[in-house]
Formats: structure tokens, sequence, C-alpha cells
């Protein structure tokens, strides 16, 4: 066996690891609690799309919106909202 450090992480074996973003699979399917934004209490500050692990969060300059087809359902964004502006519901 090669004892040879690879140059890049190219060169590492990974076995059956997508290199894809996130938001080429529609994984929304997989959630049991779906995130909710109440548009009246969101401030925009924007960490809900900045923590969002499935960018599934977007935002128009105007309201923040959520892609279900990828979310998750983690609740990360519910979280890391500071004026609370998102609620996890079940499904």
């Amino acid at each position: 066996m090669s004892s040879k450090k690879p140059k890049s992480w190219k060169d590492v074996p990974f076995g059956g690891v997508a290199w894809l973003p996130s938001t080429q699979y529609k994984t929304g399917d997989w959630r049991t609690n779906k995130p909710v934004i109440d548009l009246e209490k969101c401030t925009t500050c924007l960490f809900c799309y900045i923590f969002c692990p499935d960018c599934s969060i977007s935002w128009n300059d105007e309201k923040v919106k959520i892609d279900y087809s990828f979310c998750k359902g983690c609740g990360i964004c519910a979280n890391e909202c500071p004026v609370k502006a998102i609620e996890m519901i079940s499904e």
C-alpha cells in the first residue's frame, strides 16, 4: 500500500460522496418539520440565508423565501433568527 500524500483533495478517494451543491437534489420530502417565516416579524437580517446548509433560503431585496423542494427541516434557520420570525411546524 502506498503512503504517498495526495497533492489535492481531488486525489483523495471518496467512495460515493457527491460533490454537487445541495440545490441539485430535491430533498424536501425528507422533512418532518418545516420552517414558516412570519414576514411581519422578519427584519431581513439574512441570518437564515447565511446559515442554511441546503441553500433553500433566498431573498429578493424585499422578503425572504424558503424553497421547500430543498429544505430538509433541520431548524437551523429558526434557531439562528434573532427576532424569532421563523417557526418550525409539523408536516
